[in-house]
């Protein structure tokens, strides 16, 4: 009884602010959710081999267009911690990598890879969106406290122990979403452009291109996000649920994004 009580006041603690739409046990808090994606950012820059990042100083247009488009998506008013995580956005350079990924706390990664790869601004906003709903829906942190377990993640939460947060923060790389959690994605990413100008419907775009073209071959975006199935389908059936009316695909403002990058 002890134990469940000391549980029961946590989850009273770390839910101060919580997505009354969102149904799971999280342990984390909004500010550990921010630290975790804060330390995972830390060694992403500390190893510019692997991840290396595109300056902001030598490249503004880029990083101009990014954020135009990221602000879009917080301003729909859709997204729940748009005022709580930080949003920060990162353009990894490789030509090679069709991914884009998203820390807690809105720790936001593109590679040009992926930017190069899409044909208009909307099958962008709408990849972009499908990131920022996993750390809008907190899916990260949510598969932390199913992997970890209870008693680990107390012992870790309320002791502050670093190092172990440091691992945390370090198994995000790796960390799988689960099916139910990239459908509510997509789904997400649907509603946060609903309210816009954009084609809602804009992460399908990427789906079908992905389809026409793979021909066997799975680039990393689909082997960190595994397909529930019909993604395509999904995403326009919630298009027309949402009644979205937006259909602009601003190919000619994601060309110059595009033509912004090395």
């Amino acid at each position: 009884k002890l134990f469940v009580s000391i549980v029961l006041a946590i989850l009273l603690v770390f839910s101060c602010k919580k997505n009354p739409d969102d149904k799971s046990i999280n342990f984390f808090s909004l500010s550990k959710d921010i630290e975790l994606g804060q330390q995972l950012s830390d060694e992403i820059a500390a190893n510019p081999d692997e991840y290396p990042i595109l300056s902001e100083t030598e490249y503004p247009l880029a990083y101009q267009h990014l954020s135009r488009i990221k602000d879009s998506i917080l301003n729909s008013g859709e997204v729940f911690y748009k005022d709580d995580f930080v949003w920060e956005m990162k353009i990894i350079y490789n030509d090679s990598v069709l991914n884009a990924f998203c820390a807690p706390g809105g720790y936001i990664y593109v590679y040009t890879g992926i930017i190069k790869y899409l044909d208009t601004e909307d099958q962008f906003a709408g990849v972009l969106g499908h990131e920022i709903a996993h750390a809008d829906r907190r899916h990260s942190t949510d598969q932390l406290t199913k992997a970890f377990g209870i008693q680990f993640l107390l012992s870790v939460l309320l002791g502050d122990d670093q190092d172990q947060l440091a691992n945390i923060a370090a198994s995000l790389l790796t960390l799988k979403f689960s099916r139910t959690n990239e459908t509510e994605a997509d789904e997400y990413s649907v509603k946060y452009l609903c309210s816009t100008s954009y084609n809602a419907a804009g992460a399908a775009g990427f789906f079908e291109k992905i389809e026409n073209q793979s021909q066997g071959y799975s680039p990393v975006f689909l082997s960190t996000h595994p397909d529930p199935g019909d993604r395509v389908e999904d995403i326009n059936t919630n298009k027309n649920e949402y009644g979205c009316l937006g259909e602009e695909t601003y190919q000619n403002t994601y060309l110059e994004f595009k033509n912004s990058l090395p």
